[in-house]
């Protein structure tokens, strides 16, 4: 969900199609609710939702979906109008489904200066908390992206990670085979998407992400060379 125009179907669309950032320029706006099934692997098999920016979800989809994503520009200022509206969901939400797994993605933020980055996060994150502030454990947590690098993926990912019920193993599998082989990081990729299902507990050096996400890239386009199966 989110305000129009702020990217909610480039963010598909490049995450899990393979949409280029330049093919993202021709897409039409979403003028209704749109469905996507993503059925990538056994571990990764879930439906998505593209909500138009003038709709809210029915209180039917928030009371089903395990995770809710809201995409906001950070190149547009931040009005107190947009920020209340994300506030006002993000308590509704919580309300009708305490389970679900909130994100908010101050999305385009290769628009912007790091000093800038730095500011329009702080200022959304207090705004937040403030009108937050009488809602009872109500967790959502504020991840910067652009479809031009690599964080859009990882912070995919980390939505992905949450609604995995086998999270938990695949992280102590990680964790055996890093202890085991001595490498310093270890991720489970899924190929198509670039989105890492799970890593090990070791802290998460983005450069270490980027690199292994490159590195898939190098191998599918060998492999496309050769006429060799990704499977």
């Amino acid at each position: 969900m989110g305000p129009k125009m702020a990217g909610k179907t480039s963010v598909f669309k490049v995450v899990f199609h393979k949409m280029t950032p330049h093919e993202t320029l021709f897409l039409e706006p979403t003028t209704q609710p749109v469905k996507h099934d993503v059925t990538n692997s056994s571990l990764f098999q879930f439906q998505v939702i593209d909500f138009p920016g003038s709709e809210d979800a029915s209180d039917q989809h928030l009371q089903q979906c395990a995770s809710l994503v809201y995409v906001l520009d950070a190149q547009d200022e931040q009005s107190d109008a947009v920020v209340h509206k994300l506030s006002q969901t993000i308590a509704r939400a919580h309300k009708l489904n305490p389970a679900m797994h909130i994100d908010v993605f101050v999305h385009k933020a290769d628009g912007l200066t790091a000093d800038d980055k730095d500011e329009v996060f702080r200022n959304i994150s207090s705004r937040l908390s403030q009108d937050l502030s009488d809602s009872e454990n109500c967790n959502y947590q504020l991840h910067l992206t652009s479809i031009y690098d690599h964080t859009l993926f990882e912070a995919m990912s980390r939505v992905v990670q949450k609604i995995i019920p086998q999270l938990a193993t695949l992280e102590a599998l990680l964790d055996a085979l890093v202890a085991k082989s001595r490498v310093a990081k270890a991720f489970l990729f899924d190929v198509v998407s670039k989105v890492f299902i799970a890593t090990d507990s070791s802290p998460l050096d983005p450069q270490a992400y980027e690199l292994c996400a490159d590195m898939i890239d190098v191998v599918i386009d060998v492999s496309c060379i050769y006429g060799v199966s990704e499977g």
